[in-house]
């Protein structure tokens, strides 16, 4: 799989050669500039950009080297009715995750933070998901945070939002709900669903 790097709704995609560069608004070589500063330019004009290479990995890497790079890890929490486990916060449905903390495993950080988000602590990790990535701006320093998405068992219990981290609700969503959800999260969110 070639990465994909959101930015909110955009997105950077590192492909290959010999991939088919369909469906992308603007189109760059690796051996372009592919900057930061020169990728968020066209980000202004376009919403999907691909970057083409020899080697798709290798043009992430040195790409991601212009980021502060942030290690995470959440979860989709199912119950035994198949209702799953949504937060809401800035107006838009996402799954709880936050940031690892030394000295614990990536799976410790995913049952850590779905807990503190949600107040559901999952009873077992199921299997990992898949991996997305995506970028910010904190107070002048650009992020790229790499987040780790496992599959999880909770009890439909109640839900208490952190607050504090700007979690309006957290509610068990149905499957039909859980759609409509997504039609108001962010693509990385669907990227997790359509890997599950």
């Amino acid at each position: 799989m070639h990465p994909i790097v959101y930015f909110l709704d955009k997105s950077v995609t590192f492909i290959d050669r010999t991939d088919a560069a369909d469906g992308f608004d603007f189109v760059i070589t690796a051996e372009d500039d592919i900057s930061r500063a020169k990728v968020i330019k066209i980000l202004d004009t376009h919403n999907h950009i691909a970057i083409i290479s020899d080697n798709s990995h290798e043009s992430f890497a040195r790409f991601a080297e212009d980021f502060k790079f942030v290690v995470a890890a959440g979860g989709v929490v199912i119950d035994n009715n198949g209702n799953t486990l949504m937060i809401s916060r800035r107006g838009r449905w996402d799954l709880p995750k936050g940031h690892w903390e030394s000295g614990e495993t990536i799976e410790e950080c995913a049952l850590r933070e779905v807990a503190e988000e949600t107040g559901v602590s999952p009873s077992e990790i199921l299997r990992p998901i898949c991996n997305t990535y995506h970028t910010y701006n904190v107070y002048g320093t650009w992020e790229l945070k790499c987040t780790h998405w496992f599959l999880m068992r909770g009890k439909s219990e109640e839900t208490s939002p952190q607050h504090e981290e700007g979690i309006v609700a957290a509610e068990w969503l149905s499957p039909n709900d859980v759609c409509k959800a997504l039609q108001d999260s962010y693509p990385t969110i669907r990227k997790v669903f359509a890997s599950l």
